[in-house]
């Protein structure tokens, strides 16, 4: 109940609006820790009826379309262990002999990560060669971004069991390796470690999920949880020099002139750790995250690179990820309008930064296709900074590019909006063994664009 207590004060300030304010730092310590029990892990749920959204989206916005996309997008992207043991029956023994030996971790699901390659970095670790399914064959990792996506479509869904099972997922693989946060990437259900270190988006998505979710059902084991995953963030994942967002939490992200990636930054994951947890200035980071985030696009061009370093300045990252495409808005800031529009549809009320990052991106891709929201050039990677690198040119917009591109009129085109929004609403998912990233955003853009996106409170 000590959590409960907690939260029902503040839910009367920071959780309902007054979190720009700075709060007082606090020293760190260890919350209880989550319930072990199969009774706790399986906490009922009698979720809250939706209240309207308090910002309003296109005229057209249709909250069945995404509905429709969801069970495609699950049959393709979404499995349980007792399918698993189906597709690699070799491995089924494995999986209840290491990460799900204890009842308490089950029922349990993943999200399914793209076919690798064989014989590609990932391609030996991610496949299993006896598998009799062959799209299984090369989709046996799962990483921590998918989960954390995954919870959020599940709970926005209302899929309580798969949200729960995607949750008994990540307990399982911290509780394993004995770490706090997620591990970034995973092997099916297996036991073999692939790589313990943390992404912290994931981990602020996992995280933002579980409290929702406590604020939907009243269930204390997910607020327990998301103050054990917040703790650890705020010791592992937080730059105590500038209160930036570490990117992860190994020496490649926190040492020297690290790379952030705005595509990390999550307002509403800040604002709810701040509502539950006074032992942390979380709104200091909140603070810091957008002063940089509008530094660096008030200095290049009006969209965001890939990646940055402290100063704002394009980097190419230390896990080779962005060697030809870091200066760009590209693979990893195409999240950016998504996680900056959710932030404005609950929280602009209170804070208008949202507003201003959303309104600078609109207006760039207005002037670049002359405001036609179907023009080719959205297929475009534009650079950030021209001294770093040039434009990348494209010829296919592909969807989940054309939903961030969407989001990012909510706050001042509602032209563009209605325009965007009712083309994204007539585009198929493609659902394939390649396209868990493409479809997971087109997913989460979806439910946000046609009002799935409302606060449980």
């Amino acid at each position: 109940m000590q959590f409960k207590k907690l939260l029902a004060p503040v839910m009367l300030g920071a959780l309902f609006g007054l979190t720009a304010c700075d709060s007082g730092s606090g020293t760190s310590a260890t919350p209880t820790p989550v319930p072990v029990s199969s009774a706790a892990t399986q906490v009922p749920v009698t979720p809250t009826s939706s209240a309207a959204a308090t910002v309003a989206l296109s005229p057209t916005a249709n909250i069945v379309y995404p509905a429709s996309l969801y069970a495609g997008w699950k049959a393709a992207h979404y499995v349980t262990l007792e399918e698993e043991e189906i597709y690699y029956s070799d491995l089924k023994s494995e999986f209840y002999e290491g990460v799900f030996r204890s009842p308490a971790y089950l029922p349990a699901a993943r999200v399914k990560w793209s076919a690798q390659s064989p014989g590609g970095y990932y391609g030996d670790l991610c496949s299993v060669s006896t598998s009799s399914i062959t799209q299984m064959k090369f989709r046996a990792c799962t990483v921590s971004e998918g989960i954390g996506y995954g919870m959020l479509i599940t709970l926005f869904a209302e899929d309580y069991e798969a949200f729960n099972r995607l949750w008994n997922y990540s307990k399982a693989f911290r509780a394993y390796s004995n770490v706090k946060l997620t591990p970034w990437i995973t092997r099916s259900f297996h036991y073999q470690e692939v790589d313990v270190s943390s992404a912290t988006d994931a981990d602020l998505d996992i995280a933002t999920a579980l409290i929702l979710a406590y604020l939907k059902t009243g269930a204390e084991a997910y607020l327990t949880d998301a103050l054990t995953i917040a703790w650890a963030i705020w010791d592992q994942e937080v730059n105590k020099s500038n209160y930036l967002l570490y990117s992860g939490n190994t020496a490649m992200w926190t040492l020297g002139d690290p790379a952030y990636n705005l595509s990390y930054f999550s307002p509403v994951a800040l604002r709810l750790f701040a509502a539950i947890d006074q032992t942390h200035d979380w709104n200091t980071v909140l603070n810091s995250m957008y002063t940089y985030m509008l530094t660096v696009q008030a200095s290049g061009t009006g969209v965001f690179p890939d990646w940055s370093n402290g100063a704002g300045i394009p980097v190419d990252p230390e896990n080779g990820s962005a060697k030809k495409t870091y200066w760009t808005f590209n693979k990893e800031a195409v999240r950016i309008p998504w996680r900056i529009a959710w932030d404005y549809l609950w929280y602009n009320s209170i804070d208008t930064r949202a507003a201003t990052v959303l309104t600078t991106l609109n207006n760039f891709i207005v002037a670049k296709t002359g405001g036609d929201p179907n023009s080719a050039l959205l297929a475009y990677n534009y650079s950030a900074n021209l001294s770093a690198g040039a434009d990348i040119s494209g010829t296919t917009v592909q969807t989940h590019w054309y939903g961030a591109w969407c989001v990012t009129s909510i706050a001042s085109n509602p032209n563009w909006l209605q325009a965007c929004t009712d083309t994204f609403n007539a585009k198929a998912m493609l659902n394939n063994s390649s396209s868990y990233f493409l479809d997971i955003l087109q997913m989460m853009m979806s439910q946000l664009l046609n009002g799935a996106y409302v606060k449980p409170y």
